[in-house]
This record gives structure tokens, sequence and C-alpha cells, in this order.
């Protein structure tokens, strides 16, 4: 794993050290930025924004994003094995401060409450097993935490169908091998 592109690019990112944690795949990142930066479909400017990494594992998604100049990322992450990697991979950054940590299990614990920012990208990679998507996406909703033009995005098998919360839209759905990435707005 790799950081693409920005001031960090080409520098490696730790991976974890059990087979529980399943990181982000280079091409499905790189994918992921291409839409970001390039679709006419929303407007989202990586430079002012503010990132919410929910289950961020090693940290792949929120350190491209601070890697290409974002403003600030938060990352949330429970397990603790990968909780260290994460902290491993942004402190190999050094310069970089403009994030911040923290330890919830979102599982049971979905308390948006101490956030203070409103997030341009909220990019969302449970565990595939993970049944809690529409409680979480509710509880974003609810706690109106995502900007008005912001997007969130999904990370899950390409079998698995969740229920959506009907307030969001489905703006775009790829597959790239075992993953499928959606785009709400």
């Amino acid at each position: 794993m790799r950081i693409i592109s920005g001031s960090f690019r080409g520098k490696k990112i730790f991976p974890p050290k059990d087979l529980k944690t399943r990181p982000l795949k280079d091409l499905t990142k790189e994918s992921i930025f291409n839409i970001i930066c390039h679709s006419n479909k929303f407007r989202v400017n990586l430079k002012n924004s503010y990132i919410l990494d929910l289950f961020s594992g090693v940290g792949s998604f929120g350190i491209e994003c601070l890697s290409r100049g974002v403003s600030k990322v938060t990352f949330v992450e429970n397990y603790s094995p990968v909780l260290e990697v994460l902290k491993k991979n942004l402190n190999n950054l050094k310069s970089i401060k403009n994030y911040e940590i923290f330890q919830k299990d979102l599982s049971n614990e979905i308390d948006f409450l101490d956030l203070k920012n409103k997030f341009n990208i909220i990019f969302l990679d449970p565990p595939y097993k993970n049944k809690n998507i529409e409680k979480i996406l509710l509880n974003i909703y609810e706690k109106k935490i995502l900007s008005p033009k912001g997007i969130i995005i999904i990370h899950r098998h390409k079998k698995e169908e969740d229920d959506l919360p009907k307030f969001y839209k489905i703006v775009e759905k790829k597959t790239y091998g075992l993953s499928k990435i959606i785009f709400l707005s």
C-alpha cells in the first residue's frame, strides 16, 4: 500500500498486522479519488475539505486526503491492533498535524456529538459483516455533520445489499473486484 498523490506521493503505508482488517486497495483508492476530483456529479474541493474517515483501519483513505492538502481529517477506529498501525502511519508523516483520532466502537456507540466540524466527505468503510450502515447513516443525517454539498462514500462487498435511508441519493456506484463503492449525496 502506498500514497498515490500529493505531498507524500509514493510513501508506503504500513499494513495491518492481522487479517481482521481489510485495507482499501490502491486501485480502488485511486478510482475513488479520480471520481472525487473529476466527476461533474458533485463538487468537492479537496483543498478546503474536512474529512471524516469512519472505520479508518490503517488510515489509507484519510492519509491520502492529508497528502492531497485537505483542511483536516478525523479518523474513527476502535480495533486496538489496527489503531496502533494507524498512529504509526500518521507519525511517519512527521510534519502533518491537521488530524485527530477517536477510538470509538461505531457498531455500539454511535455518538457524533463531540465532532465540531461539518464534513465535506465522509468515508464509511465498515467490516463487510457489519449490518449497521443504515443506523450510522441516520445518525449522520440527524447530527447534521455532512455539509450541504458534501458526499458520503461507502466501501462494501459487491454482493452486500444495505438499506439506505431515503433522504440520501445514490450519485455513483462502482465495482472493483470484490469491492463496491457507493457515492451518496
